[in-house]
């Protein structure tokens, strides 16, 4: 279930989503509600799950990762999903994880340096996971928009 977000709180969330590190203060200034407001229904925000944490975007062309690929896998009859799962997530170059219905059974996004390197994620890395029945890859050439905020809009109240 939902939380119920009013007004206020959108303006909240969408400050801290252009930056985390804004102050109470300043929030509280723009929005129009005392700090201390901020504060309590920051915590409420943190509480009810709807913040689960503070990060800092990196730029992936900076640290020398500039390809991004998908790898959709398909899995064998006896894997068990929590298992493939976890062990795709701890390989290092796997950014994301989705356990999906259809033709695939995990989409997984990956980050490396070279197409080189990426062959040696698929053949030593992902391939050698016992579950991994196969895999298809589609390199990324350019993207448009990515991030992880959804959409904000105040839920209408419970009646």
């Amino acid at each position: 279930m939902a939380y119920p977000l009013d007004d206020t709180d959108v303006a909240i969330l969408r400050i801290l989503q252009e930056n985390a590190r804004t102050p109470n203060a300043e929030i509280a200034r723009r929005v129009g509600l005392a700090p201390s407001a901020i504060f309590q229904r920051i915590r409420k925000l943190e509480d009810a799950g709807v913040i689960r944490g503070y990060h800092v975007a990196v730029d992936p062309l900076a640290l020398g990762y500039p390809l991004m690929a998908f790898v959709m896998i398909q899995t064998n009859e006896l894997a068990r999903d929590h298992d493939t799962a976890a062990l795709l997530s701890q390989i290092p170059e796997v950014a994301e994880v989705h356990r999906v219905v259809g033709e695939d059974c995990f989409f997984v996004k990956v980050r490396v340096p070279c197409t080189d390197t990426l062959a040696h994620l698929l053949d030593e890395k992902i391939r050698r996971i016992p579950s991994v029945a196969s895999t298809r890859t589609t390199i990324v050439l350019k993207t448009m928009k990515e991030n992880g905020v959804p959409p904000l809009r105040a839920c209408p109240s419970p009646s």
